[in-house]
C-alpha cells in the first residue's frame, strides 16, 4: 500500500518514470489496432509471454513467498486472472472493431465501476464521487450515441470497451485482496498465467490462429509485452513508491489523448468530432471520481491499469 503523502511532489526520476509509463501504456491500443492478428490471440500472447518473462523472478528469489502463500490469496489471484481474461477478451476486440480513441476512453471508466463495486460493498462514494460517476456515465452515453450514426460495428465496439472496463474493475477488486499478502510480481505472475491459460483454451476452442503472422505483427505483440504489459506496469509501481496513488491514477488518464494522438499520426485514425465532447466529459468525470475518493480518505483504485 502506498503511504506517501498525497501532497508530496515527485522527484525528477519519478517524473521520468511516469512519462515512460504513460507513453508505454498509450501505445497499447494503437499496437493492437496495427497488429494483423485476431484480438484474442494477441491477448493470449501478451499475457503468456509476460508470464514467461516473470517466471525467473517468481520462481527465483520470490519462490519462498509463492510457496508460503495462503490458499485464500492464491484463490483471489486465480479469480483475478479470470476477470483479467474477461477484460482482454472484450476490450482488445473493441480496439480492432472501432476507434482507438473511443475504446481507450471507455475502458478508462474502470474507476467508475470500481466506485460502484465499493458502494455495493457498503463503502459509499462521496458526493464528489457520485458527481464524477454521473459525469463519466453521461460522457460515455454521449460518445456511444455519436457512434450510433456511424455503424452497428462502432456501437458494438463501445459496448465491448465498457464491458472491458467493468471486468477490469472486478480484476482490481480481487487483486486488492490478493496483494494484501503478496508482492506485485508474484501476484501478476499467477494472474497473467491464469489469464493466458483461459485465453488459450478459448482460442483453441474457437479455432483462432495463434501463429503464422508476419514479422510486423510479431513485433507489435512483443512491443505490447515489453511496453504496456511489463515496462508500463513496472514504472507505475516504481512511481507509487515515491508519489501518491492519486497522482498516478490521474496521470494514467493521459493514456487516452496519448493513444488517440498515436493512432491519428501512425494509423490515420482521426478522432470523430461528434464524440470528442463526450470523451472529454468522461475523462473529467473519472478524474473527479479519483479525487473524490482521496478527499473522502478512501483507498484510490489500483492505478496500474491492464491496457
Amino acid at each position: 500500500m502506498n503511504t506517501r503523502s498525497p501532497h508530496q511532489r515527485p522527484g525528477f526520476t519519478t517524473v521520468i518514470a511516469l512519462a515512460v509509463a504513460v507513453l508505454a501504456v498509450s501505445s497499447s491500443a494503437p499496437l493492437i489496432a496495427f497488429a494483423a492478428a485476431p484480438a484474442l490471440a494477441i491477448a493470449f500472447w501478451r499475457n503468456g509471454l509476460a508470464a514467461v518473462a516473470l517466471t525467473p523472478v517468481t520462481l527465483g528469489w520470490r519462490r519462498g513467498e509463492l510457496t508460503a502463500a495462503g490458499r485464500r490469496s492464491l484463490i483471489f489471484c486465480v479469480l483475478a486472472g479470470v476477470a483479467l481474461a474477461a477484460h482482454f477478451a472484450t476490450w482488445m476486440p473493441s480496439v480492432q472493431l472501432g476507434s482507438v480513441a473511443t475504446a481507450t476512453a471507455l475502458v478508462a471508466t474502470q474507476p467508475v465501476w470500481q466506485g460502484l463495486i465499493a458502494a455495493a460493498q457498503g463503502r459509499r462514494p462521496s458526493a464528489a464521487g457520485w458527481c464524477g460517476i454521473g459525469l463519466a456515465v453521461a460522457g460515455a452515453a454521449w460518445a456511444t450515441g455519436a457512434d450510433v450514426g456511424v455503424s452497428g460495428r462502432a456501437v458494438l465496439a463501445d459496448v465491448l470497451a465498457l464491458l472491458g472496463a467493468m471486468a477490469a474493475a472486478v480484476y482490481t477488486a480481487l487483486g486488492e485482496r490478493a496483494r494484501a499478502t503478496l508482492s506485485t510480481t508474484t501476484y501478476t505472475w499467477i494472474c497473467y498465467g491464469t489469464c493466458a491459460a483461459i485465453l488459450l483454451v478459448v482460442c483453441l476452442a474457437g479455432r483462432i490462429d495463434l501463429a503464422g503472422y508476419d514479422g510486423r505483427t510479431w513485433a507489435a505483440i512483443l512491443a505490447l509485452v515489453v511496453g504496456a504489459q511489463l515496462l508500463g506496469h513496472s514504472m507505475f509501481n516504481y512511481a507509487l513508491q515515491h508519489t501518491s496513488a492519486t497522482t498516478v491514477s490521474v496521470l494514467i488518464l493521459l493514456e487516452v489523448p496519448g493513444a488517440a494522438l498515436l493512432a491519428w499520426v501512425w494509423l490515420g485514425q482521426q478522432p470523430r468530432t461528434a464524440a470528442l465532447p463526450g470523451l472529454v466529459l468522461l475523462l473529467a468525470g473519472v478524474a473527479v471520481v479519483i479525487l473524490g475518493a482521496t478527499r473522502a480518505n478512501r483507498p484510490v483504485v489500483d492505478p496500474v491499469l491492464t491496457d
